[in-house]
């Protein structure tokens, strides 16, 4: 799906013709989901792949999709994703991947609820997403619209760690910003839309847990230091800690070195997502000013070795 690009999209999809078919989109929609729903239109397959303009998809993406397929009662599958290296930014959020992948994901897959299946990489039966799932433009994350609507329909959705794509994660505090903005107010609007689907047992709990308990800490990191600033600094230093030995046991599991640096700026990115986090609640959910603008961050070249 081309949405209109100016930039040198057209050409550089141009070379690829004998292998794929570009579909470009009659003006530019400015947001993902509308040029996905144009897109929808030409799928022919079974299965219908989402990923990003800024992933690149692993050789056996592909084929470990296929696999999950498979089974027949499988409606959906989420995959695995990783951050394409840049700065301190960018390892933060490769360390956020592991542990919300590895760690979260893996426990969701058991109790048969992922709470968000990537927008940078599903798949999904096209007959089952064309009947059921739909595009309703509300919100301002669709991949996680998706996924409500997935469990809602009782749909079967599975877990697949092999199907791993590389994505270019924010590089700049601004665009980490508005990324982060995006992401805590697209799962408030999708908490009130969907609320209903609260009803079941397991749902319930995880919903809370990640909702009550975000609410809970944000409010109290900024909280504690005004009413004893001695308390703060074992707050934090319990945090540093914790965050440590998930860094140790990310290098041990990615055998990458550079995450046992994280837990430095991790910590001044804690009181950055706190307040991003209050900040949207107190919006979406108190105001209800609902946020659909699609901030584009900038794009660096991105590093495939």
């Amino acid at each position: 799906m081309n949405d209109s690009s100016k930039d040198k999209t057209p050409e550089i999809l141009a070379k690829y013709s004998d292998k794929i078919i570009a579909i470009k989109t009659p003006k530019n929609t400015g947001n993902k989901s509308s040029a996905q729903e144009y897109g929808l239109k030409f799928v022919t397959g079974d299965v219908m792949i989402t990923t990003d303009g800024d992933t690149l998809l692993d050789t056996k993406f592909v084929e470990e999709m296929e696999k999950s397929f498979q089974d027949p009662n499988v409606a959906a599958v989420a995959g695995y994703v990783k951050s394409l290296p840049g700065n301190w930014l960018t390892l933060c959020r490769a360390f956020y991947y592991v542990i919300g992948q590895d760690i979260h994901k893996v426990a969701q897959s058991y109790l048969n609820y992922i709470f968000v299946m990537p927008g940078a990489a599903s798949a999904f039966r096209t007959e089952a997403f064309r009947k059921y799932i739909t595009f309703d433009h509300d919100t301002i994350t669709e991949d996680l619209d998706f996924t409500y609507k997935m469990h809602r329909n009782n749909f079967k959705i599975v877990y697949n760690t092999k199907a791993i794509c590389y994505t270019q994660d924010p590089s700049d505090m601004k665009s980490y910003v508005n990324q982060m903005r995006r992401w805590y107010s697209g799962g408030w609007q999708n908490l009130m839309k969907h609320i209903n689907i609260i009803n079941h047992p397991i749902r319930a709990l995880e919903l809370s847990l990640i909702y009550i308990e975000g609410l809970v800490f944000s409010s109290l990191i900024f909280i504690v230091p005004i009413l004893n600033p001695y308390l703060e600094i074992y707050l934090l230093l319990g945090t540093f800690l914790i965050t440590m030995i998930y860094a140790i046991w990310a290098t041990i599991r990615t055998k990458k070195i550079s995450l046992l640096l994280v837990p430095f700026p991790y910590v001044l990115l804690i009181f950055i997502n706190a307040a991003l986090f209050l900040e949207s609640f107190f919006k979406e959910v108190i105001l209800k000013k609902k946020n659909l603008v699609w901030f584009k961050p900038e794009r660096v070249n991105i590093n495939v070795s």
